[in-house]
């Protein structure tokens, strides 16, 4: 029997106007607050280790935010608290409060960095973890699982095409979309004296229920999930219960229908009926968790607690042929194609149709160009050009973030005129300003790790894992941790930091949003194959004989860049 504490704590951030983090629209503001933003936290002790896993009602995790929640965590807890064991996701809410990360490519519709919000999560956070930590009990886990069945209308594959790619998955038509995904929900209960008092769901869905022409913070639908869970736990007698509604492998899975019709039926949704749809899809995830607890005996986890951690450039990883089908794999600096951009058709369209289509040819022609006169290039620049393109494949490349250039041009002298587009206004000022000169525009030194609780493991991987390469990830870890008596492995994505999707190789061919978002190039799941595999091979051995990388670290903003582009005046 473990001992474990739960909790959980507000997310105080006034909605004054700075942009939501998710659909990356400039009018998509914060003027109200339709229900509380929460972090949720259990702690999980074993006599000599605890593990922290806290979810939080935000859009995303980010370097910064972990970092400052470990500083204060290192002063409250003192020496008994390891990085290595917090596990640190979100619900992926696109109604929460944006600019909490250093980073400048996804704070520039905020605007910019915005201090009172990061130093509000990070105090809830911290919060929720130490009231968590401070209240472990003796306490019975269990885990659970069960599908939805196939008529609960609560998700979606919205790329269809990619998924029929792969050639482990059975092909679907377009009327059975919502068996193009992984519809099971794993639970791990926690049950003191035979009753539930929290949980922990992961099942991945995204959480878009609620579009972006509202202006209140909602939890979408893991808040209400986690809301309705707690109150019918509290009815079933636990005192202070959590229910923690967190993701798997969400990234091609969306709330909504997708199928003949669907751009109509979604237009069917709007306003208040937004927030209804949430709260009935978050119940439906909700029911389906509580059933599971009721109704089935559960697996008891016991054993020993373990955790690895360590962090990974991406910009240069070679990946193993096993993963990759070939010995010259490489992942690049990170590149947004046209498709990113160009946005999803239910959950949020992008730029359009007609600019997308423009913007596709000329990163054909800037492609064909570069590489027919590669020769008269310096050898940097020839190995550059060589490498994105080998790694980048099909993708028509729009922003090489890497490289700070749109279509070819430095930001400042993007061609699209200021009053056109807000966003991209916003970019050029802070570009002309000096703000951006040396800072990353998206994280690429990426956190990695893998969590143990007896024979169960979770992998804790940043960015949004498609429905199979979230699969086949899981399956290269069970296989290399199996000699340990590890029975199941599982995923947990959104954690640690955000630096966009994983696809897979045969998905990313197909370039729809994901692929588009897939930034480090068509290897990129062989690569987090590669680095991820390699810690659990390090997790055989005994901790103090473990070899991995514990010294890697992204590079710090400069400061002076930062301030530029922090708590900037709120758009009219």
């Amino acid at each position: 029997m473990y001992q474990a504490g739960w909790s959980r704590a507000e997310i105080e951030v006034e909605p004054d106007g700075y942009a939501m983090f998710g659909y990356g629209m400039w009018h998509h503001r914060a003027r109200g607050r339709q229900t509380p933003l929460f972090a949720r936290a259990v702690c999980i002790g074993d006599g000599a280790q605890r593990l922290i896993f806290c979810c939080a009602d935000l859009g995303s995790i980010s370097y910064a935010l972990r970092t400052s929640v470990c500083e204060v965590l290192r002063e409250r807890l003192g020496g008994e608290f390891d990085e290595a064991t917090l596990v640190l996701t979100c619900t992926h809410t696109h109604s929460g409060p944006g600019g909490c990360s250093h980073e400048a490519l996804y704070n520039v519709v905020t605007p910019g960095f915005v201090t009172p919000h990061l130093r509000a999560v990070v105090r809830a956070v911290s919060d929720a973890i130490v009231t968590a930590w401070r209240s472990a009990a003796p306490t019975e886990l269990k885990l659970y699982q069960a599908e939805f069945e196939d008529y609960v209308p609560v998700a979606w594959n919205r790329s269809l095409r990619a998924y029929n790619r792969n050639p482990d998955v059975q092909p679907r038509g377009e009327m059975d979309r919502h068996l193009a995904m992984d519809r099971t929900m794993h639970v791990l209960g926690f049950q003191r004296d035979g009753t539930v008092h929290a949980l922990l769901s992961l099942f991945g869905v995204h959480a878009t229920c609620i579009g972006n022409s509202l202006k209140n913070y909602d939890g979408d639908n893991k808040g209400y999930a986690a809301a309705h869970a707690e109150q019918r736990l509290r009815d079933g007698g636990a005192a202070d219960p959590v229910a923690i509604f967190a993701q798997a492998t969400a990234g091609d899975i969306s709330p909504h229908y997708h199928g003949p019709g669907d751009w109509q039926r979604r237009k069917l949704i709007k306003g208040a009926a937004e927030y209804a749809y949430a709260e009935r899809n978050g119940r439906a995830q909700s029911d389906r968790a509580l059933r599971m607890l009721a109704e089935q005996p559960g697996d008891p986890i016991d054993g020993g607690i373990d955790a690895i951690f360590g962090y990974a450039d991406f910009t240069d990883i070679k990946a193993e042929p096993q993963f990759a089908g070939n010995d010259d794999a490489c992942t690049s600096e990170p590149c947004h194609g046209v498709s990113f951009f160009a946005g999803t058709p239910v959950d949020g369209r992008g730029m359009p149709p007609l600019l997308a289509a423009l913007s596709r040819t000329i990163a054909g022609f800037i492609k064909r160009r570069r590489l027919a006169r590669l020769g008269q290039f310096p050898q940097a620049e020839q190995d550059y050009y060589r490498r994105i393109y080998a790694a980048q494949g099909p993708k028509a490349i729009l922003l090489e973030a890497g490289r700070k250039t749109i279509l070819g041009r430095p930001l400042t002298a993007i061609a699209l005129p200021d009053f056109v587009d807000p966003s991209t206004a916003e970019l050029k000022r802070q570009a002309r300003l000096g703000a951006i000169d040396e800072s990353p525009l998206v994280p690429t030194v990426l956190p990695l790790q893998i969590i143990r609780l007896g024979a169960l493991a979770i992998v804790c991987c940043p960015g949004e894992f498609t429905t199979t390469a979230g699969a086949r990830l899981m399956q290269s870890v069970a296989e290399t941790l199996q000699p340990s008596g590890t029975r199941r492995v599982l995923i947990c994505t959104y954690a640690n930091d955000y630096m966009g999707y994983v696809t897979t190789n045969e998905e990313y061919q197909e370039q729809c949003y994901e692929g588009g978002h897939t930034i480090f190039g068509q290897w990129t799941l062989a690569a987090f194959q590669t680095r991820l595999t390699a810690l659990a091979r390090e997790m055989l051995k005994p901790a103090t004989a473990r070899q991995h990388d514990r010294t890697t670290r992204p590079a710090p903003i400069p400061p002076a860049e930062l301030a530029k582009r922090s708590d900037l005046p709120v758009p009219a």
